[in-house]
Formats: C-alpha cells, structure tokens, sequence
C-alpha cells in the first residue's frame, strides 16, 4: 500500500503562481512514476504530468510551459509548480503513483480556484 497525501493549492489569481506538493508513505520500492491529475466540476480527470524516478517528465499540451513537475527521491515527494494561472486550470488536483501507463494509488485531491 502507498499512502499520498498533497499540501499547497488554495486560491490564485489569473497569471499568478501556486505550488504543490505531494508526501509519498508506504510500499514505495516499487514505484518508478508518480505525477498529477485533476478533475475540473462537470469533468472528467486528466492527466497533468508525469516525472519518473530518474526524472523524465511528461505534461499535458495545456499546462505545457506554465507548470513544471519535480521530486526529490530522497524526500518521497513530488510537487508541481504552476505559473501563468488560468482561470480553466481551477480543478481538484489529485497526487497519483503510476504503473504501466495507468493511476495505482490516489491522494485525496486539493482544490485549486484561479480567479480571473
């Protein structure tokens, strides 16, 4: 079992800059890939970004040069840094480990609201 659990979000403005971060506990030795979802209201989640363990990172067309992921491996944690807010990025974004392609382990989400 992994436990995730995420910190940071709240509340931002449209062009401004929130951070998160996510706490990994448990079984971890098996777990190469961990990354970000999130589920806007009236949406289905999606994929924001990936970083494996030796760093190799993947986003989504619409984060793509505003949001940047990172880890510390030693730390068990991962965190999303995102910049140039938009409105459309407000979602509940959820911490997530992933195995062959697809989320194994969820954290609780944090919301994000960006005002315009």
């Amino acid at each position: 079992q992994v436990q995730l659990v995420e910190s940071g979000g709240g509340l931002g403005q449209a062009g401004g800059s929130l951070g998160l971060s996510c706490a990994a506990s448990g079984s971890l030795f098996s777990i190469n890939t961990m990354g970000w979802y999130r589920q806007a209201p009236g949406k289905q989640r999606e994929l924001v970004a990936t970083i494996t363990r030796g760093g190799i990172t993947n986003y989504a067309d619409s984060v793509k040069g505003r949001f940047t992921i990172s880890r510390d491996n030693a730390k068990n944690t991962v965190y999303l840094q995102m910049n140039s807010l938009k409105p459309e990025d407000t979602a509940v974004y959820y911490c997530v480990t992933v195995r062959v392609g697809t989320p194994q382990y969820w954290g609780q989400g944090t919301q994000v609201t960006v005002s315009s």
